[in-house]
Order: C-alpha cells, then sequence, then structure tokens
C-alpha cells in the first residue's frame, strides 16, 4: 500500500494496529458472545488520542484528518464490528455536526469529552416512520419560555441506551417543510421525560445497542440548540459526508478480515488429496475479493483525500459506500462458501462478520439512497438538472 498510503500513514496504521491487537483482541469474543459493552476500549481510544482525528488541537483533537481516522475504523472493525460502530457514532455522527454549527459553550462542554472518550453521544435521527425519509419525522420540540418541550420517539438508535448525549433532531416549526422546519438540539438521558424503551435485538453488531427512545414533555434548555433554529436539516446533511466515508472504512475493515481468513484457510484446508486453493471454483473467488478489496480501498481513499482538502464529496462518498457495502457482503458470502460448514458455524468468525457486515448497506443511507445521490450529483455536474 506504500503508492496509497504516506510512510506517516502506515506508521500510524502499524501503531493502530499494535493497540487494536493489545486491547481489543482479548475482548472481541465476549463483545460478541456475551454482548459486553465496548465502552471501556472506546475510552481507551480517546486517551490514546484515537478519536480526535477530525479536530482541531484546541478541542481536545488531533486535526490529523479524516483519513487518519479511516485508518483507526478500518483497524478496529478487522478485529470487532460493534466496537468501531460505537466508536463512529460517538466521535464522527454525534461529534461532527457539534465542531461545525455548535458554539463554543457547546464544544467545550459537550464536545470535548466525546474526543477524549470520556463521554459516549448517540444520534437521534430515524423513527417508527421516518427512516430514510428524514423529512418526514415526528418529533416535535415546541419552544415554550425559557425551554424547548420535545415530544416523540427515536428508533434504532446506535449508542442509545448508553449515551450521555444524544445529538436529536425535530421539528421546530410544524407549518413549513421539514427542510425549512427542523432543529438540531443536544439533548442529556438525564433529563426529565427522556425514555429507553428497549434495547433492539439485532442481527448483527453485537456489544452495541440500538435503542428505541422516546421523549414525553422533556424540556430543554434554549442553549441546547445546535445552530440555528429551522437549520437542523442542514446540519444533518452536513455530517453524512464524513459519516458514510466512516462507514467505508469500517465496511472495508470488516471485508479485509473475511477475505484474509479466507485465504488463510484455503492455503490450509485440504479435499480430495489437494489444497482446496488448487480448485478454480476456490482460488477465482479469491481473485474476485481482492479486486473488490483494492477497488473498495481506492474510491474511499479518494473521497476521504478530497474531504482533507475540504472539496465536496457528496458523490464520491456515497460512491464508495455503496460500491464497499455491496461488495463487503460478496465477499463475505464468498468467504463463507469457502469455509463451507466451518463458516456457518457460530463459533467461527466468519459467521460473525457475515452478519455484522450486512447493516452497512443500511445505516447512513441504504444502497437505494445512495444511487439516487450519485445520478442525482451527475445530472447536476453535467449541467442537466
Amino acid at each position: 500500500m506504500d503508492l496509497l498510503y504516506t510512510p506517516e500513514e502506515e506508521a500510524f496504521r502499524s501503531e493502530v494496529r499494535e493497540f487494536v491487537a493489545a486491547e481489543l483482541a482479548p475482548v472481541a469474543n465476549r463483545i460478541e458472545k456475551e454482548e459486553i459493552s465496548p465502552r471501556e476500549f472506546v475510552r481507551k481510544l480517546g486517551a490514546r488520542g484515537y478519536l480526535g482525528d477530525l479536530y482541531p488541537p484546541e478541542i481536545g483533537g488531533t486535526g490529523r484528518g479524516i483519513v487518519h481516522d479511516t485508518i483507526v475504523s478500518e483497524e478496529v472493525a478487522y478485529v470487532s464490528p460493534a466496537a468501531d460502530a460505537m466508536r463512529a457514532v460517538s466521535t464522527v455522527f454525534c461529534a461532527a455536526p457539534l465542531f461545525r454549527f455548535g458554539s463554543p459553550r457547546q464544544q467545550e462542554e459537550f464536545l470535548r469529552p466525546l474526543i477524549t472518550g470520556e463521554k459516549l453521544g448517540a444520534i437521534g435521527i430515524s423513527e417508527p416512520n421516518a427512516g430514510s425519509d428524514a423529512a418526514g419525522m415526528q418529533t416535535r420540540a415546541l419552544k415554550m419560555g425559557d425551554v424547548y418541550v420535545v415530544n416523540g420517539q427515536k428508533h434504532w438508535i446506535t449508542n442509545g441506551s448508553e449515551a450521555d448525549l444524544v445529538l436529536l433532531f425535530a421539528i421546530t416549526n410544524p407549518d413549513v417543510h421539514a427542510h425549512q422546519g427542523m432543529s438540531a438540539f443536544i439533548a442529556q438521558p438525564s433529563r426529565p421525560g427522556f425514555t429507553v424503551v428497549q434495547d433492539m435485538a439485532a442481527m448483527g453488531l453485537h456489544g452495541t445497542s440500538h435503542a428505541h427512545l422516546r421523549f414525553d414533555d422533556m424540556g430543554l434548555p434554549l442553549d441546547h440548540l445546535v445552530g440555528e433554529e429551522g437549520n437542523g436539516f442542514h446540519v444533518l446533511t452536513d455530517e453524512l459526508a464524513s459519516e458514510r466515508i466512516d462507514i467505508t472504512s469500517r465496511t472495508l475493515g470488516c471485508a479485509r478480515r473475511l477475505y484474509e481468513e479466507a485465504l488463510r484457510h484455503s492455503a490450509r484446508r485440504e479435499q480430495f488429496g489437494r489444497k482446496i486453493r488448487t480448485f478454480e471454483g476456490v482460488s477465482f473467488k479469491i481473485a474476485e475479493m481482492k479486486i473488490d478489496l483494492d477497488a473498495a480501498r481506492l474510491l474511499l481513499l479518494r473521497a476521504a483525500r478530497m474531504y482533507d482538502q475540504g472539496l465536496p464529496v457528496v458523490k464520491e462518498a456515497a460512491i464508495a459506500k455503496l460500491f464497499a457495502a455491496e461488495r463487503a457482503f460478496q465477499i463475505a458470502d464468498k468467504s463463507l462458501q469457502i469455509h463451507g460448514g466451518l463458516g456457518y458455524s457460530k463459533d467461527h468468525v466468519v459467521e460473525k462478520f457475515f452478519r455484522d457486515v450486512r447493516v452497512f448497506r443500511l445505516g447512513g443511507g441504504t444502497d437505494e439512497i445512495m444511487k439516487f445521490l450519485i445520478q442525482r450529483e451527475e445530472y447536476r455536474d453535467f449541467g442537466l438538472m
């Protein structure tokens, strides 16, 4: 990968990989099988300065950029996708809007602890009847005196039952389109009216909570508004490029693990008196998986380096996420096929990663939403809108 990453970036990868092997690998099986929270590991990431690559030193970050963040994401996800999901939701999905739109006081009180790992964040967008169509959300935040009174529900909120704060999106003006009537808030679960209805049982990412939250007349101080009232849709969409780049890197980590497990297994396993790697039905799958991995990495790096240069990356981030998510699921299927019955066993890492990798075609925008964005941006770039 010397042509793709600088020597400094490769040294950083080696450092992170060593840290993950020491601090996460020994507990990865417990996170999966016992569904213990990886929060303590996220704290350790923060203590080492691995959570602040998107943020400047004056608020506790490192300012290294999103390429470094993708390296952290890939290496953590290679061992535990659940741990990386918890990390990312807190320090990218929740934290990035606070950095871009939060007041200096909000950044000091709420963003800095996310970067250091002292606090855990979540982002409250999806609802029981509003997923991809965020503009269809029903949660209301009505200004009453010196507070906003929040009523509504949020669904499938990663980190929701453990979070110290939720970046909450709600409608503040129901008389206009949600694009003009939505606002963003900092909601603390410790406030009255915040209820965790339940943690949803999920197919994968065991160990990370996916909560159903309810808000019943929860009062939020006026200074918990993030940005300006009515600017919530812009706050929401602004962070999606970094979110999709992050999901792509997590997907890449999962796919690389699945590929390497298949590569090693095919070089060891014997059938009919020969290594199974000598059969074209197996070795051609290895070739296909490698091609998809390399292509996904190139698309990821294009989007990440553009992001670090301050360039618009709506289309490039969508392309990277769509390609990586679809191909990673194909890689998972091929890896399981190469492993045969062993890969179908609950005791094998391939079975776990097969389940984990599927969610990346949903979170951060479904495959279908990515295709919509890509074609829209293409028509726009060609002046054909």
